[in-house]
């Protein structure tokens, strides 16, 4: 019998153990000794609510799944009907093809081919690698097409602190500004200052949101670390991740077990907005890096 997400992907380096899938290209479980990094899936399951799945060539939602671009407008399939979205781009349920593996490494491909929405193909690289330092993460992708594209990464781990539910979990979340959404579609309505959006512990605060203007390290990395006790886990990105979605998981089967801590280069509705969006030009290459660490 085959898993529902094919072939599982096993890396192992410096005490820490991965495993990545052929479908989704996901990060189906993260480990750290004999402690979980990660809220993922069995072998036996298919991930639900994007857990541990890559979101490309779009993170989060498209208002209506219409947008114009190089001056013609596209329609794509209304992946969240209840909320009349495109949600999470093309690749959540593809099957990767396995370029090169190692002990401590394994780099995923995919080709994006041009569809109904989305008249580009993209050459896809996603390259999962252990260290001292934990997960590294790299999302590439390359544009075939003879015009320029529309794109932007992401990806949906849900981050484990220690035992749930995360009301008790601290969270260390530096970031100026926070995208305000309309409740019943959560999409873009404008930006607002995050001055207390988090509250440490969490409490009850219930987080579904948006947040840019990433306080950044030396290296020009931005972290956004979670708590329980003495341990906990902690979420970098690169420079070419300008914004976070930080989730409580309220409305999933078993919410704030984990909080979903989600790189995204653009925001919500980056296709219409514009807003940090990625404009590909045929035969350019764009590529971000993110990465997960014991505490």
């Amino acid at each position: 019998m085959t898993a529902p997400t094919g072939e599982q992907h096993v890396l192992t380096s410096h005490g820490y153990r991965a495993v990545v899938t052929q479908g989704c290209g996901a990060l189906r479980s993260l480990t750290y000794g004999d402690r979980a990094l990660v809220d993922g899936f069995a072998e036996d399951a298919m991930p639900s609510g994007g857990r541990g799945q890559l979101l490309v060539p779009w993170p989060n939602r498209i208002r209506d799944g219409r947008y114009e671009f190089g001056g013609s407008t596209q329609q794509l399939a209304l992946t969240e009907p209840k909320r009349g979205n495109a949600s999470h781009g093309l690749v959540r349920w593809v099957s990767w093809t396995l370029a090169s593996a190692a002990e401590d490494r394994v780099e995923l491909s995919y080709l994006l081919p041009a569809q109904t929405g989305y008249p580009w193909a993209l050459a896809l690289t996603t390259t999962y690698a252990l260290g001292a330092d934990g997960l590294s993460v790299t999302q590439a992708a390359t544009n075939l097409a003879a015009t320029a594209a529309p794109y932007a990464s992401g990806a949906h781990p849900y981050l484990l602190a220690g035992p749930g539910p995360c009301d008790g979990w601290s969270i260390e979340l530096a970031a100026a500004t926070v995208l305000a959404v309309d409740p019943e579609r959560l999409l873009p309505t404008g930006r607002v200052p995050a001055d207390g959006l988090v509250t440490s512990p969490l409490g009850a605060t219930v987080l579904n949101h948006a947040v840019t203007d990433l306080a950044r390290d030396e290296e020009g990395r931005a972290t956004v670390t979670l708590r329980s006790g003495d341990t906990g886990v902690a979420l970098w990105v690169d420079e070419r991740h300008r914004w976070l979605q930080v989730y409580t998981g309220d409305d999933t089967p078993t919410p704030r077990a984990s909080v979903a801590v989600e790189p995204m280069t653009a925001p919500p509705d980056a296709f219409n907005s514009g807003d940090d969006l990625v404009v590909l030009e045929p035969g350019a290459s764009y590529a971000a890096t993110w990465g997960i660490r014991a505490v």
